[in-house]
């Protein structure tokens, strides 16, 4: 799976296909997936410079997204815990 930087989407090629997901639609794991990528990206340390500064804003806007999924997952398990215990 490949993963390249369009705009606030993402472009994925499935067996040639290509298919544009919003950053809204992401998963979580489609989002870790893709700041994987981005991180291999630039430590390598090849990227041109423009490239490797809208790689980084990309990642930026990828872990916060990942950081509030992670955060509405926890508030539901501490809600259903809650609901368990009464």
């Amino acid at each position: 799976m490949i993963f390249t930087i369009l705009n606030a989407m993402m472009v994925t090629y499935f067996d040639g296909e290509e298919k544009v997901i919003k950053m809204e639609d992401l998963t979580f794991e489609m989002a870790v997936t893709e700041l994987e990528d981005i991180i291999r990206k630039l430590e390598g340390g090849k990227l041109p410079l423009e490239e490797a500064v809208k790689a980084f804003e990309r990642g930026s806007e990828l872990r916060k997204l990942c950081e509030t999924k992670l955060k509405d997952a926890q508030l539901k398990i501490e809600i259903l815990s809650e609901k368990a215990d009464t």
